[in-house]
């Protein structure tokens, strides 16, 4: 019996159920963070046993090779939210019983509403609490009622900005003493880039000589409309804006703006950007450009910092975490202040030679093997 309790003890389960696929926007965002922590764990010794609970077959080939390092493969697709949260909710705390774990790592707010084993959960941001108005109805309700319910009774929370930390502690009513920051990090992909290979990329994408580059989903709190205002105050449109990411939700304000000051064709909308592309992307643009209202952490800024190309970003939320003294921050409601940081990334070549120094330095603080080591310090700490 001891030996059983003890081997138990030292199993851990990694619930990646938001494992994106290759080619599509889940590889973004929560996506990089399992796909690096599953990784990052293949490289720290680690005398236990880790089963990833995956979504599909897809990300086998992605998996380390490691002899402690074992999959779960859902036998039923979970890309689609509803049959992941059914899953969740259902299926799986029985799976949790049967592989008689440890410790569960949930890894994006919401744990099952059972579980057989102590739960370490992931916060990545509260959005749906800060601005409710811009989240779907269902969403908003259900991440409300299980984050809330998770954090309370998971013997540990990371959070992955100090600011998340503080969100969590305050909306949450969870002791500061259960919750950790463990910051996100950055690929060595994402670097400087030879000149002759970014304008060969830029060539094939039929990208102007210079421009002003956002990354992100397109919804609200991403603070785009007055963005497109700020880019409307600054010149004749010689350097174009462009917007890259998928069309989220509340986006109909943004190109309404567009319309309405008349930016069609000066303001671009490529959509998804592939994971392989990115690196290119950033070193190609004048300056990355995030004037988002809320933010858990913000991987735009640290990726382009860490490719050597300069940020203005908003003050708010983690941000300035993220970004440090490395780029331009200024305040996300302020159309002006942002416009004229703007004006100054574009025409001043001395600041964007002092920001990008000052990014790359900066870029060199978060890696995802000081964020593995980090969480598995933790696991050892719960276990």
């Amino acid at each position: 019996m001891r030996h059983r309790s003890a081997q138990r003890s030292a199993r851990i389960g990694i619930e990646a159920f938001l494992w994106g696929q290759a080619g599509t926007y889940r590889q973004s965002g929560v996506s990089a963070y399992i796909r690096h922590l599953v990784r990052g764990l293949a490289g720290v010794s680690f005398p236990g046993e880790v089963l990833v609970y995956l979504p599909s077959k897809e990300p086998l080939a992605d998996l380390p090779a490691v002899s402690y390092l074992r999959a779960r493969v859902s036998p039923i697709s979970l890309q689609r939210p509803s049959r992941r949260i059914l899953w969740q909710h259902s299926i799986f705390p029985l799976l949790l019983l049967k592989d008689r774990l440890g410790l569960l790592h949930a890894t994006m707010n919401v744990a099952p509403w059972w579980s057989p084993c102590p739960v370490v959960v992931t916060v990545t941001d509260l959005a749906f609490r800060r601005y409710p108005q811009v989240h779907p109805l269902g969403r908003r309700l259900y991440l409300g009622l299980f984050t809330r319910w998770t954090a309370r009774r998971a013997r540990a929370i990371v959070a992955i900005s100090e600011y998340t930390r503080q969100e969590v502690v305050r909306l949450l009513g969870v002791p500061a003493e259960r919750v950790r920051v463990i910051y996100l990090g950055v690929d060595s992909d994402f670097r400087p880039l030879p000149r002759d290979h970014v304008e060969a990329f830029r060539r094939q994408r039929g990208l102007p000589e210079r421009y002003l580059f956002y990354l992100g989903n397109l919804e609200p709190r991403k603070n785009l409309p007055r963005l497109v205002q700020a880019y409307a105050r600054i010149g004749d449109g010689s350097v174009p804006l462009v917007l890259g990411g998928p069309r989220g939700w509340g986006y109909a304000e943004l190109f309404q703006t567009v319309e309405k000051l008349g930016l069609v064709g000066q303001i671009l909308f490529p959509g998804f950007v592939p994971r392989e592309e990115l690196p290119l992307w950033y070193n190609a643009a004048e300056a990355l450009v995030y004037p988002s209202i809320y933010e858990g952490f913000g991987l735009p800024p640290l990726e382009a910092m860490a490719c050597g190309t300069p940020v203005v970003a908003s003050a708010a939320s983690s941000l300035p975490e993220v970004v440090g003294e490395a780029g331009l921050l200024v305040d996300p409601q302020d159309v002006e202040a942002l416009a004229d940081a703007l004006r100054r990334v574009l025409t001043d070549q001395d600041l964007r030679a002092e920001l990008r120094q000052r990014g790359l330095g900066q870029a060199r603080r978060f890696t995802w093997e000081k964020m593995a080591c980090e969480t598995v310090e933790l696991y050892r700490s719960v276990l």
